[in-house]
């Protein structure tokens, strides 16, 4: 079952209180009960003293008439102070159930307990043996105390502090009630405000200042997680927008050249001219949903798992190799540098995936002739691999979108070959870094544009 922050604070309150309210309760009636102990035997005691110092000096049979007597004009009537004497001669015994209450038991302080009949509660004894004197022969002097009072003053406050306790933690829950509701306001002010974002006020954050300390750190947290969320949401726009444009021109081209084909009469060549064109169109898009489908299958955790121990400078000639037409085309080269020695874990066609998209991306953006160069650096346990080309240098900002799926640099950076891509590439590249365990990275200064990944797994 599940409870508000309020109820569960009043009922830690509650059961606090009764915890706290027991122990000193406890503490209390340990106190009590020593001091009305030591109470009721100081007062046994100097009954016993007087008692004692006047049977102790009796030695005759007349006497001791006297003596008893006087223990008669002692008694109460209610029997709250009792006494007996047992001794062996029955002329200087005294009291009522002398046989029945022969053989009772005393600790070795001469303190005891002893129940009489048709009283609820025990008499508190205290008893001395005293030596023969005269004619009279040793006896054994008991003084009894009711501790019905001694009782009844302890049940009293027993019920006293179970009341107190309860009407005390009755207290604290109403108190305790209040007080949460008004320590918790803030966090109910924050939940209302919280509960007003929407899609279309993501910019809305949480006034952190008026808050206490305890809720600011939840607010900061909080309002980091809608900049996050904020941010996805512009690039999720960006991201549906770029989809749409990317996917409406080769669309609109099949749609033109078709309707243009089907506007008149037209030869078997043309057709297969236009089916042709068609076919590139068709062929782009493929290409594009393909990217998008690897991109997405990235981002629910796909991992690299045909992993072989590979050296990385032979995947990267490979990948050469297949540019080769291109770059004498282009009067271009490409000089591969670093650690050529440098082997990891790989999946090699997602390498060399990754690879052809950054060698692409920096023919695309050199000038003809230019040299590209392919660094290698094995550090740690990661391998490092970067293409670096010449050209217009880009802005410090644009750098860590470069990564991000159909973002463009028009204005900072001109194409030189009139090469168009689709804006996936080095999401591409990213993608392949993180499933091998690695980053992608991107630097432009001194006219020289470097980006690149590693990859983990070194194998020394």
């Amino acid at each position: 079952m599940r409870h508000s922050i309020i109820t569960r604070l009043v009922m830690m309150f509650a059961a606090s209180a009764l915890i706290i309210f027991s122990l000193i309760g406890g503490v209390l009636y340990a106190v009590v009960k020593n001091e009305l102990l030591r109470h009721e035997r100081d007062g046994l005691v100097t009954t016993f003293n007087d008692i004692e110092y006047m049977v102790s000096r009796v030695g005759t049979v007349d006497r001791w008439a006297r003596v008893q007597v006087k223990l008669d004009t002692l008694t109460p009537a209610d029997g709250k102070v009792r006494f007996w004497v047992f001794s062996d001669d029955p002329q200087f015994s005294y009291g009522k159930d002398l046989a029945e209450l022969h053989d009772f038991d005393y600790d070795p302080n001469n303190i005891g307990r002893l129940r009489i009949k048709g009283k609820e509660f025990p008499m508190h004894t205290l008893t001395k043996v005293l030596p023969a004197y005269l004619d009279r022969p040793a006896i054994r002097l008991t003084v009894g105390v009711d501790t019905e009072p001694y009782f009844e003053t302890l049940r009293t406050f027993v019920a006293a502090m179970i009341g107190l306790s309860l009407a005390g933690v009755f207290l604290v829950i109403l108190f305790g009630y209040w007080i949460a509701r008004a320590g918790l306001q803030p966090l109910k002010k924050m939940s209302n405000q919280a509960q007003t974002i929407s899609p279309k006020t993501l910019s809305e954050r949480l006034a952190v200042s008026a808050l206490p300390d305890e809720l600011s750190d939840l607010a900061q947290a909080f309002n980091g997680a809608l900049d996050r969320m904020e941010n996805a949401y512009k690039q999720l726009e960006a991201f549906n927008a770029d989809v749409a444009h990317e996917l409406r021109t080769p669309l609109a081209n099949l749609i033109g050249e078709t309707q243009v084909a089907l506007s008149r009469e037209r030869s078997a060549p043309e057709f297969e001219s236009v089916l042709q064109s068609n076919l590139e169109e068709l062929d782009r898009l493929r290409s594009i949903i393909n990217d998008m489908l690897f991109l997405a299958r990235c981002d629910q955790g796909e991992a690299a798992t045909s992993l072989v121990h590979t050296v990385i400078v032979d995947e990267v000639q490979k990948t050469i190799e297949f540019f080769e037409f291109v770059l004498d085309e282009m009067q271009m080269s490409v000089e591969v540098t670093g650690d050529t020695e440098a082997s990891s874990l790989i999946e090699t066609a997602l390498f060399r995936r990754a690879l052809t998209n950054l060698l692409q991306n920096a023919i695309q953006h050199s000038p003809t002739g230019a040299r590209i160069t392919i660094s290698i650096d094995a550090k740690n346990k990661d391998v490092q691999v970067a293409v670096s080309n010449p050209g217009e240098p880009i802005e410090s900002r644009h750098l860590p979108r470069l990564f991000d799926r159909f973002y463009r640099v028009d204005t900072a950076r001109r194409d030189f070959n009139g090469v168009h891509g689709h804006g996936l590439g080095l999401a591409i590249v990213k993608a392949v870094a993180l499933m091998h365990g690695g980053t992608a990275f991107a630097t432009s200064r001194g006219g020289m544009t470097t980006i690149g990944f590693t990859v983990g797994g070194k194998i020394a």
